[in-house]
């Protein structure tokens, strides 16, 4: 064993020196790889939707929008052709800065983190801030300072979110739809998004009103910031597309051309210092972690042990209820009981949130930590059944035969004789699902919960870095996980000497 072990490790030792001396190949410009490649690399985010990029409902498998037109003028520019990299709209950035693709240009708004981070290119689209509220609901007004105290529904990482931090209670969202429709249902007080989102998702719901444009801002597309020439070059190929009237024309055709799109013809240093504004200078120096934020983390894995231990203290005694049903109810119970272990076992519990929170809102209205609890509950009971179907079928049948023997009737008998051993034998697996559970409790964020991952996420979006958030993150993971183990264990000793 020895022999082969010094070998492995002779191997890794020359690996490790060969990687040391290896120069790496000179630089090569962004623009001449795009060119030599003749394909520039575009990252977009499908489910933003209409009027971004979209898929075409009447030519299969295509997709369409004004960002999709503006790739491709802009690759016609530069002498090559656009090709689209779909990439989720929360992870653009970091996927540009691990060389995914060449540019984004998905409704990146210009804001101060970003500043530094990217390049950004001269403008495409100038959009408004627009605050919405409900019909019924007069004390909303075009005024950020009046908006405290209110919870306003906004995307995570966008322009609004930083024109609403310190103003108002910040609810962040993933999606575009889903800031309105909570807004419908009187989960939050207003919803603050750009213009172009407003429009097509939230001025369409009768019950909502448009209270007013608070700021405008900027839409732009982004490159690495060492690649300087491919951004001078996307650069100097809108000027040319603004200025022969294409883009109008594109905007034309989504029909989101206006007047605030004007300046941007006569757009110059002058105006992209502006638009990059005095944050600039501080925006190409990461943040630091804060102890607040670190707080703030304490409070996520709070949220989220919370949603874990309720969701499990549903999910026990639902899932014994279920193994119960299948095993020893009547036909038609029992039927009932596997029809619903089978469904919820065989869809996403990411969907199983969305129908509960938003399919089912005008039926039943959930707050979303009680959503949460009960959308992890119910999915993990499906999987609690099969745990203690199987420790009841695993106490030998001589036991129960044994119970009835003595006069007991089957619910004594389970009580007393068989659910007891079934437990004991199921605790090992329960403990692991619990375990499972703190870790798919990160999927409530979809319906607002800010739990441990969230906040993982917020706070890289500040630092510009994954790895202290990702480390204290996965430490508090860690820190919440081991224990259950050890008492598991401990458990299983107890109840083997008992």
């Amino acid at each position: 064993m020895g022999h082969p072990l010094r070998r492995l490790v002779a191997l890794l030792a020359c690996a490790f020196f060969a990687l040391s001396c290896h120069h790496e190949p000179p630089h090569v410009s962004g623009l001449a790889r795009i060119r030599a490649a003749g394909v520039l690399r575009w990252g977009a985010d499908l489910q933003g939707g209409e009027p971004y990029v979209y898929e075409d409902p009447e030519h299969q498998g295509q997709i369409k929008g004004f960002e999709v037109d503006l790739a491709n003028a802009i690759a016609r520019e530069l002498g090559v052709r656009a090709e689209f990299v779909q990439n989720d709209w929360s992870a653009l950035m970091p996927s540009l800065e691990r060389g995914t693709f060449d540019v984004i240009l998905n409704g990146l708004e210009v804001t101060p983190p970003r500043v530094g981070r990217v390049r950004f290119s001269r403008p495409y689209y100038v959009f408004a801030a627009r605050l919405m509220a409900r019909r019924d609901n007069p004390r909303v007004r075009p005024d950020l300072n009046a908006l405290h105290g209110l919870r306003v529904g906004t995307l995570t990482s966008s322009f609004s979110e930083d024109l609403l931090r310190g103003k108002a209670t910040i609810v962040n969202y993933e999606g575009q739809e889903e800031p309105y429709l909570d807004l419908v249902q009187g989960r939050t007080d207003a919803v603050l998004l750009d213009d172009i989102i407003a429009a097509r998702y939230g001025e369409t719901k009768p019950e909502l009103r448009v209270v007013g444009d608070v700021q405008d801002g900027f839409y732009a597309a982004a490159t690495r910031p060492a690649e300087d020439d491919l951004g001078q070059a996307i650069d100097q190929a809108l000027g040319r597309i603004i200025e022969r009237g294409e883009l109008e024309q594109i905007l034309r055709r989504e029909h989101i051309w206006n007047d605030r799109q004007l300046g941007l013809r006569t757009w110059g240093p002058d105006e992209q210092n502006r638009m990059l504004g005095t944050s600039a200078q501080n925006g190409s120096t990461p943040r630091r972690m804060t102890f607040a934020q670190v707080k703030l983390f304490v409070h996520g894995a709070g949220v989220t042990l919370l949603v874990s231990v309720l969701a499990m203290l549903l999910a026990i005694p639902f899932g014994l209820g279920l193994a119960v049903a299948r095993l020893y109810g009547p036909k038609p119970v029992a039927r009932l009981a596997n029809a619903y272990v089978e469904l919820y076992r065989g869809t996403p519990v990411l969907l199983q949130l969305y129908v509960l929170y938003y399919g089912l809102a005008d039926t039943v209205r959930f707050d979303a930590l009680t959503a949460a609890v009960i959308g992890l509950g119910m999915n993990y009971a499906a999987y609690e059944a099969e745990v203690y179907r199987a420790g009841i079928q695993a106490v030998p049948k001589g036991q129960t035969e044994a119970a009835l023997a003595l006069g007991m009737s089957m619910p004594l008998a389970l009580r007393r004789v068989i659910l007891p051993q079934a437990f004991r034998l199921a605790l090992p697996s329960v403990t692991n699902d619990f375990i499972a559970l703190l870790k798919d409790s990160s999927l409530v964020s979809v319906i607002t919960v800010v739990e441990l991952t969230k906040r993982m996420t917020i706070v890289a979006v500040d630092t510009r870095s994954y790895v202290l958030p990702g480390l204290l993150c996965a430490g508090l993971y860690f820190v919440m996980s081991y224990p259950l183990s050890i008492v598991a264990r401990r458990l299983e000793e107890r109840l083997a000497r008992s």
